[in-house]
């Protein structure tokens, strides 16, 4: 049975490596698991669900974003050859997805005013993805520098926040943000310092001074 594939998974147990993992389940999932898809969305709904939603101009289509990534994944699962872990490969998947999202918004409705229903769009999906947990980013801020670090976040060129958002709050390290934005290490680097920047623009005089305040959580 394919779900026997999935003995001792968890790269945590020390059974075998994470990439032994990553490989293991993509074969199960390409053998058509049950068990494998419902591990793959327990293991990474949440995360993809932060991440798309960062990266959203109007966080309220993330459901919707999210769904089609998973769409992805599970047809596109062939594809997956471990030269990358299954997680970069994962967001490689979520971060384009947001691109072609942003560019499909703005050309078919940049000159529209939509008025949403909350009620609609994503449901199917939105019905299982559980509330945003706090992470140590979380809980290293109030709510108000929260809100004003994610309004920040939203406000600076896209290219730069994918960056931002997936070393200091995703905490992957440059070589993974390399493989998921498929770009150079220095261009990597490069947008990294541009979008801290960036930030700290948008959040001179909006947080109170204790004591000069500075964005930079990863430090380098």
């Amino acid at each position: 049975m394919a779900e026997s594939l999935l003995f001792e998974i968890n790269p945590e147990s020390g059974v075998e490596s994470a990439a032994g993992a990553d490989a293991r389940l993509a074969s199960a999932l390409r053998l058509g698991s049950e068990e494998a898809y419902e591990l793959l969305v327990a293991r990474f709904q949440q995360p993809v669900y932060n991440l798309v939603y960062r990266l959203m101009a109007d966080p309220g289509d993330a459901y919707d974003v999210v769904q089609e990534v998973f769409l992805k994944i599970f047809r596109n699962i062939g594809t997956f050859r471990s030269q990358s872990s299954l997680k970069t490969w994962i967001y490689r998947i979520a971060v384009n997805e947001v691109h072609n999202y942003r560019r499909w918004f703005f050309r078919h409705r940049r000159q529209e005013v939509v008025l949403e229903d909350d009620t609609e769009g994503g449901k199917s999906f939105g019905d299982t993805v559980p509330d945003r947990g706090r992470s140590p980013y979380d809980d290293a801020l109030n709510d108000e520098k929260r809100v004003l670090i994610e309004d920040a976040l939203a406000r600076i060129n896209p290219m730069f926040r994918a960056a931002v958002v997936l070393r200091d709050i995703e905490e992957l390290s440059y070589e993974e943000i390399a493989d998921v934005l498929e770009i150079s290490l220095g261009t990597v680097k490069s947008r990294i310092t541009r979008g801290r920047e960036a930030m700290r623009r948008q959040l001179e005089g909006r947080l109170e001074p204790e004591p000069s305040f500075q964005w930079d959580p990863a430090a380098g």
